[in-house]
């Protein structure tokens, strides 16, 4: 599947499921106090030093969190749809529609990066592009927090929130190749965190920094 088949079928995906996802996942950090607990930590870590950019925002909900948490964050994300919704039920922030793929922000630009459960539809022979495009746009010593679901291979997902048609493929990876990717691109890997590990799939966060 080239670059330009994936990207079209996950855009196409979540701009169908845009209003079925959003109610999906509105509430969903009350019940995930270590995610909340990452995040928190994400944000003393950014220190109030910048702008932060969340990758792959959809509708906009941890972006909205973060910015409670007085980060100064904005949102970009592949989905036209969750780009509206977004600014509908965020109208205070910034959300743009764009690829992590290719960042449309300068060199050096943000003082951190979130790509929370974003990563999960990118192909593995595309995750080396998207972090050296993470290096590029963190500022020297900015950290970086990435989660994704825990596990080996792939499925492709055909019916989604709602019970909308969608058609992307759903990847599992385990923690040390994330972190390999990351060390590949230039950053350092600082902290793991694996959540709900006795679940069916379970999910980690990374924190990562570009060295100073």
């Amino acid at each position: 599947m080239s670059a330009d088949d994936w990207l079209a079928d996950t855009r196409t995906s979540y701009d169908t499921v845009a209003e079925s996802y959003s109610d999906f996942v509105r509430d969903a950090l009350a019940g995930l106090p270590y995610l909340r607990a990452g995040l928190a930590l994400f944000a003393d870590l950014v220190g109030g030093d910048g702008p932060v950019v969340d990758v792959g925002c959809g509708p906009g909900h941890v972006t909205a969190h973060l910015r409670g948490l007085g980060v100064d964050v904005f949102g970009v994300d592949l989905s036209p749809a969750m780009i509206d919704l977004a600014r509908r039920e965020h109208p205070g922030i910034r959300f743009e529609v764009g690829s992590m793929t290719d960042l449309d922000l300068p060199d050096a630009s943000v003082a951190g990066l979130l790509a929370f459960w974003s990563l999960i539809h990118v192909p593995d022979g595309e995750v080396p592009k998207v972090f050296d495009g993470f290096r590029r746009v963190l500022r020297p010593g900015a950290p970086l927090l990435i989660g994704f679901h825990v596990g080996d291979g792939s499925r492709l997902k055909t019916q989604g929130y709602g019970g909308h048609p969608m058609r992307v493929h759903v990847h599992r990876r385990r923690p040390d190749r994330v972190a390999g990717w990351l060390r590949d691109a230039g950053l350092t890997v600082e902290a793991e965190l694996v959540l709900d590990r006795d679940q069916e799939v379970p999910g980690a966060i990374l924190f990562a920094r570009r060295p100073a």
